[in-house]
């Protein structure tokens, strides 16, 4: 390859080491980005996502998506103030077996801090 190659393209722009055109299998067109730029635009929209549907309390209610989900489960218990006492692995395990599954590490912290206290 000579130098002439290299500097083909013009100043400001990397020249493409791949091929010219990329498809897939049926026929659709692929395009190449940098990884860097791509995870730097998805994190950021995911990082947004999450923020706005978990971490901010709702404007209705003020409970987060994780306290209204033990509150449900406490309501199919049929658990009121006036209820006899629960233990909390019930709680939580009913918490986790019908609306989050993704384990109780989150679970007992919430009822502990959050539920209670309301």
């Amino acid at each position: 390859m000579s130098d002439t190659d290299n500097n083909s393209a013009s100043q400001g722009e990397v020249a493409n080491p791949g091929p010219a055109h990329l498809a897939n299998l049926d026929g659709t067109k692929l395009l190449q980005l940098s990884l860097e730029d791509e995870m730097r635009g998805s994190y950021l929209t995911y990082a947004m996502s999450v923020i706005v549907s978990r971490a901010i309390p709702d404007v209705r209610d003020g409970l987060k998506p994780s306290q209204r989900r033990i509150l449900v489960a406490m309501n199919d218990l049929n658990l009121s103030p006036s209820a006899q006492r629960t233990k909390c692995a019930k709680i939580c395990g009913e918490t986790m077996g019908n609306y989050h599954p993704h384990g109780d590490v989150v679970i007992y912290p919430t009822i502990a801090f959050d539920v209670i206290k309301r």
